[in-house]
């Protein structure tokens, strides 16, 4: 069997080579940012296009309620960010770590995600449809009602998450992996064709598996 890979790091200079960024920022059109280190701001409802943000670190920021479109984010480690109910359409995410953030709600549909590590995370009620996904890792986070809806995954790592009611319909697994996780509910289960799981995990959905194949219980 194939196992999948692990997300490269992101590459960041050490953090006293970082310039700080000031709030109050207005993140705009085109703008770039790099090697820079943002620290305990609110910046909710921001809205950018084309926007490129790269080698960097992001701590206690707030972005709750954007928009961006066609955004590149590259070489950042994200750390109790807030972007619930962001949008983020066409983005292109390389080497970025996100560890303890709120990401409900989270859009990023029709994007790029490589090298990514989402840890601790809240995801509940996002969106990777029609996404690229590829040595992506969620560990420890809560997955609820995510959608994966035509979207293409390669050395995806689910680990120790909740996973209840989500959308996997269309969805193609390359090399994918569910390890400890909660998919009870979910729709599309026919999608998890070619991913691994753990011997313990596959008996207890026995009887989603049952019940995607049609199988009738017979009571004692």
């Amino acid at each position: 069997m194939v196992r999948a890979q692990s997300p490269h790091p992101p590459q960041i200079p050490p953090s006293e080579e970082l310039d700080p960024l000031v709030a109050p920022l207005a993140l705009g059109h085109d703008d770039t940012y790099s090697e820079f280190r943002a620290e305990d701001c609110s910046l909710p409802g921001q809205v950018a296009r084309g926007m490129s943000v790269v080698s960097g670190t992001l701590e206690g920021v707030g972005l709750s309620e954007s928009t961006f479109d066609a955004v590149y984010l590259n070489d950042l480690a994200l750390k109790r960010v807030d972007l619930a109910n962001t949008r983020a359409a066409r983005a292109n995410l390389t080497r970025v770590s996100f560890e303890g953030g709120r990401l409900t709600g989270l859009a990023l549909t029709d994007s790029v995600i490589y090298d990514v590590a989402f840890r601790g995370c809240r995801l509940d009620l996002s969106s990777f449809g029609m996404s690229r996904l590829k040595r992506v890792l969620f560990e420890d986070c809560h997955l609820g009602g995510i959608s994966l809806l035509d979207a293409q995954c390669e050395s995806v790592v689910f680990r120790d998450c909740r996973m209840t009611e989500c959308d996997f319909r269309g969805a193609s697994l390359k090399a994918c992996e569910f390890q400890r996780c909660d998919l009870s509910g979910i729709e599309g289960i026919q999608s998890l064709r070619g991913a691994a799981m753990e011997w313990t995990d596959i008996i207890d959905m026995a009887g989603t598996w049952a019940a995607a194949l049609g199988i009738k219980v017979i009571e004692p």
